[in-house]
């Protein structure tokens, strides 16, 4: 079976290393960027995505990019605890998470597809610029260039080619009018140095978390996360890589000072940062169009709330992976893929559009917006907790339902394992 891949980023290169362990070895992906290189900053892999490349063979490499995380913890804007909660092995995951820098994983997987399935099995600066389907094929442009194959995956982002040819109507990126401005920076670790913590309410917060192991010097690189509503129209909606000078946006956190973390010192002290609208698109009534169909943030573009987007891919790869291995016909196996993931990747979608585990910042800020003595008063934990469980449960990391499920090492023409 011929397959193309429309994209080389996470979810990308995931599905052609998913593709290869199934058995497929005619595996074309096509990178429309010249060269890929390790941009961006950091990303969460949380225990379902670690899962999947630990079964791919990939533990020994993500754990030398990444750090476990071991908590994540939530406070109001005036620095006082909300909620925390145990990550990774310590939450009783068979699987740990980790904190990355999204280049440098990227580039860990585009090693291990040129290694596994060849030299030539990623083409960068080849385009798609369009296809056509018929039920024994599909042909792919790369410009002047005709490529035919079985099967065409298009991974190719929130503007995504393919599915815009598949959805011409549809409309730019939805923005909220939220920003983010992302920024690595090193600095003494904080919370023990395994944490990932947010600060703040649902209009404006911080967001923080080592994506390195201390130096000789005790420091560790911090990836942060600012956030606040801006006025006016969304600039270059889904382009993560857009530069901007931190006094933009860095007198609007000047007093977040607390105890355990200088947030304006450590917006300055990034040697760069990077302003991305908050935006998502509405979730597809359909991804499979016969022998194309769509993965990634090409299917279910998500806020990045809840650390989301990326393990969200890798479950895909996965998932279609585990279809066409067991099912042999490309077409049967992609909707048995759109069927098990699509419902899940939508209904999360969704919840990040509430806030998803980050609800309960929204609660307190609500409830006491001067801050409070005492949370139980606030926000029990019973009420907590839920909020925290309901969302694993939507996005398919709920401990107990992750550590029993099967796996997706389907090889061809075998069960799944």
């Amino acid at each position: 079976m011929r397959i193309i891949i429309a994209g080389g980023g996470i979810g990308g290169l995931t599905t052609a290393l998913s593709l290869h362990a199934a058995g497929f070895d005619d595996v074309l992906v096509v990178e429309a960027a010249r060269t890929i290189q390790p941009l961006g900053v950091g990303i969460n892999l949380l225990p379902h995505a670690v899962r999947e490349l630990t079964e791919l063979g990939l533990a020994d490499r993500v754990t030398r990019l990444g750090v476990p995380t071991g908590e994540l913890a939530y406070f109001n804007r005036h620095g006082q605890l909300i909620w925390s909660e145990p990550r990774g092995l310590g939450a009783g995951y068979r699987w740990p998470q980790y904190s990355v820098h999204r280049g440098r994983l990227q580039l860990a997987l585009l090693d291990a597809v040129r290694e596994r399935l060849g030299p030539d099995a990623v083409r960068t600066g080849s385009r798609l610029t369009g296809f056509a389907a018929t039920p024994d094929e599909v042909v792919v442009e790369l410009g002047a260039e005709r490529l035919t194959a079985d099967l065409l995956i298009a991974a190719d982002g929130i503007r995504s080619a393919v599915r815009a040819r598949l959805y011409p109507a549809e409309s730019a990126p939805l923005w909220n009018g939220l920003v983010l401005w992302r920024g690595v920076t090193r600095g003494k670790p904080f919370r023990g140095g395994r944490s990932m913590i947010m600060a703040g309410d649902h209009e404006q917060k911080f967001v923080a978390y080592p994506i390195s192991e201390p130096d000789h010097n005790g420091d560790v690189k911090i990836n942060w996360v600012a956030e606040r509503p801006v006025d006016g129209s969304a600039a270059a909606r889904g382009d993560w890589n857009r530069l901007v000078d931190v006094d933009e946006f860095l007198p609007h956190f000047a007093e977040w000072q607390f105890d355990w973390l200088d947030v304006p010192a450590t917006i300055r002290d990034a040697d760069v940062a990077y302003e991305y609208p908050m935006v998502d698109r509405d979730p597809l009534p359909k991804w499979t169009h016969g022998r194309v169909t769509l993965l990634g943030d090409a299917a279910h573009p998500m806020y990045p709330i809840g650390s989301n987007g990326a393990s969200q891919a890798v479950l895909d790869a996965r998932v279609l992976s585990d279809a066409l291995a067991r099912l042999g016909d490309p077409v049967r196996a992609c909707e048995a893929y759109e069927a098990e993931r699509r419902p899940p990747t939508a209904a999360t979608q969704l919840a990040n559009r509430e806030m998803g585990p980050e609800l309960v910042i929204k609660l307190a800020h609500e409830r006491a917006p001067h801050g409070f003595a005492d949370i139980e008063q606030v926000l029990p934990l019973a009420e907590r907790a839920e909020i925290a469980a309901r969302y694993k449960r939507t996005a398919g990391f709920d401990p107990e339902m992750l550590n029993e499920r099967a796996s997706y090492n389907a090889t061809v023409g075998g069960p799944r394992g």
